[in-house]
């Protein structure tokens, strides 16, 4: 084989169909795209039109609900905690705060903190620094030994937005 000799297999490249260039091209006056109507013309976008019946996206019924104003907590369960601590992936001296069950790989996600759970049994003395508890888990830690400080989780643009609002029109009706 030369280098001269090297061509793409019959029928891998195809020509430009030139439409629309008179009648004896075969593809002149309509242009192959049939007679009249709506898809005969430019600008054609039927996605889900079902020829004036009720499309099925519209059919189908509405589910769930997503809160623009609901909090994001990483949930952690005291289960889990004492298994990293067992692990050694976690020490149990000091405060654990969402950062280092986040380094720690605990912690996924959870842009408004930490919310503890009380699935599981914990047994080290454990200091913890987290935005919400449940009352099993509260229980569980200082049973334990340990404490848990609840913080103020960080307000949401919303929250702002509505003080400053509520703020205002108590200003207007003073």
């Amino acid at each position: 084989m030369k280098l001269n000799d090297i061509r793409d297999n019959e029928g891998a490249r195809h020509r430009k169909m030139r439409v629309g260039r008179g009648i004896g091209s075969g593809k002149g006056k309509t242009a192959g795209r049939g007679q009249k109507g709506q898809k005969a013309r430019s600008g054609v976008a039927i996605k889900g039109f079902e020829g004036g019946q009720m499309p099925l996206h519209m059919r189908l019924p509405k589910r769930g609900f997503n809160n623009p104003n609901g909090k994001d907590y990483a949930e952690v369960n005291l289960g889990m905690i004492q298994k990293f601590i067992d692990a050694g992936t976690l020490k149990a001296d000091g405060t654990l705060d969402h950062d280092a069950l986040k380094a720690a790989g605990l912690a996924r996600g959870g842009k408004d903190g930490v919310r503890l759970l009380g699935k599981g049994e914990l047994t080290s003395k454990v200091s913890l620094k987290v935005t919400g508890a449940s009352k099993g888990a509260i229980e569980a830690v200082e049973k334990a030994g340990g404490s848990v400080e609840v913080i103020e989780a960080a307000r949401t643009e919303a929250e702002k937005k509505a003080e400053r609002t509520a703020a205002n029109k108590a200003k207007k009706n003073a």
